[in-house]
């Protein structure tokens, strides 16, 4: 009779075992190569003599259905260049904190931003250069064309991101009068603040930039950077050009970035080509679409015929358009508060939308574009003065009024 038990304690010992052993190789595709020992187990003949079905059939190898992790989403969790959007999208940053919150969280990668100059002002080259450093401090691929002979000589006035003890009051003298007393401790707050200091350098994915400060050049000798002169070259040569600058950064992780400075400027040889320069941005566009790159164009739309013009605007994934303010505009500095810091208005006409039919819904279209203590770019909502209580009517009523909210900028609001 105790033999009997222990048969039978060894019999349910062995079952549980081969069921844990049919499990575990169950979950395993490569079971035959790192268990060679257990192939007997694997007999469909032998399974079904020493294990029930209603055992077998709760044994399933998963599968791999529709709703399998996209490998994408964690490398770009990663890396802090890039930022995930809505709808599968992928952010890069424009190098100005307010513009990516405008835009929603930045450019979408395979998008054509081209931004309209003001032939009073250089106002377009602000972006342009915050568009450019956010990309070599990122280590990110940059290609930049431009009319002038030496487009390399560019790369000097780009800013220098702005450290975190930029933005911290100074109390440094108060501190050191506190530690007066124990002295000998302050060896360790100095340890503290560096090491708070090399985590404050980490790679951000949007920098302020200090634009009294150049670029450090070990910054622009890191990743090789490649400069076009479009006064010597044609625009196939430019296509040519950006479709091998494309090419040779297939990767997301390394988002390559294509700056083209006044595209249709008139020391340019293929200046009265139009229909030349719609088929470049078209290619051009195709080229961004598919791959995991973002151009940036500025041009002069004043120079191009409305037609044209409206080509040009129709083909931008992201339409912005730069405006300077007179200094001494009495109406305008009526209308609007805080018109003395205002160095120019920003307005946006287009917003990217990739990957969705729904568009993005702006809470503004038209921005002042402020010098935070002559050094940051800050981008604000404009807002109106307050009411005159002498006369009851508002100042936004003039002329200047229905021509600022409308913000044509010089072009229809067609686009």
């Amino acid at each position: 009779m105790r033999m009997l038990r222990l048969l039978k304690k060894i019999l349910e010992l062995d079952f549980a075992l081969r069921g844990l052993l049919i499990t575990s190789i169950s979950s395993n595709r490569n079971c035959s190569q790192a268990l060679p020992h257990v192939q007997p187990f694997l007999n469909p003949a032998v399974e079904s003599r020493s294990v029930p079905q209603a055992v077998m059939a709760a044994i399933k190898v998963p599968s791999s259905g529709s709703f399998s992790r996209n490998p994408l989403v964690g490398s770009t969790s990663q890396n802090p260049a890039l930022k995930p959007g809505p709808n599968g999208s992928v952010f890069i940053s424009s190098g100005i904190p307010d513009l990516d919150k405008i835009l929603g969280g930045g450019f979408c990668l395979g998008s054509l931003i081209m931004v309209m100059e003001d032939p009073e002002a250089p106002h377009h080259m602000l972006l342009l250069r915050n568009f450019m450093a956010q990309g070599l401090v990122q280590n990110q691929p940059l290609l930049y064309a431009s009319p002038s002979k030496d487009p390399r000589a560019f790369l000097g006035t780009l800013p220098s991101p702005m450290l975190s003890q930029d933005n911290k009051p100074h109390d440094r003298v108060e501190q050191d009068k506190g530690l007066r007393i124990a002295w000998q401790y302050k060896k360790y707050f100095e340890e503290g603040e560096q090491t708070l200091d090399n985590r404050d350098n980490k790679l951000e994915y949007c920098n302020d930039f200090d634009l009294r400060k150049p670029l450090e050049r070990h910054i622009l000798t890191r990743k090789p950077i490649e400069c076009i002169s479009m006064e010597d070259s044609t625009i196939d040569s430019l296509r040519e050009r950006c479709s091998k600058f494309l090419a040779q950064n297939p990767s997301k992780s390394c988002a390559g970035r294509i700056a083209i400075q006044s595209f249709c400027a008139p020391q340019l040889e293929y200046f009265n080509k139009d229909w030349d320069m719609v088929s470049f941005i078209k290619s051009l566009k195709g080229m961004i679409r598919s791959s995991d790159a973002v151009a940036m164009i500025t041009f002069p739309h004043s120079l191009l015929s409305t037609s044209f013009s409206k080509r040009w605007q129709h083909l931008a994934d992201i339409l912005l358009s730069v405006r300077a303010i007179p200094d001494d505009d009495k109406e305008l500095a009526n209308l609007l508060t805080g018109y003395q810091e205002m160095v120019g208005l920003l307005n946006v006409h287009k917003v990217a939308r990739i990957n969705t039919q729904v568009p993005f819904v702006l809470e503004a279209s038209t921005f002042s574009i402020k010098l935070r203590k002559r050094r940051s770019l800050v981008l604000e909502c404009i807002n109106q003065a307050p009411v005159d209580g002498s006369s009851g009517i508002s100042y936004g009523t003039s002329a200047w009024s229905s021509e600022l909210f409308i913000i044509s900028f010089g072009m229809d609001n067609g686009c």
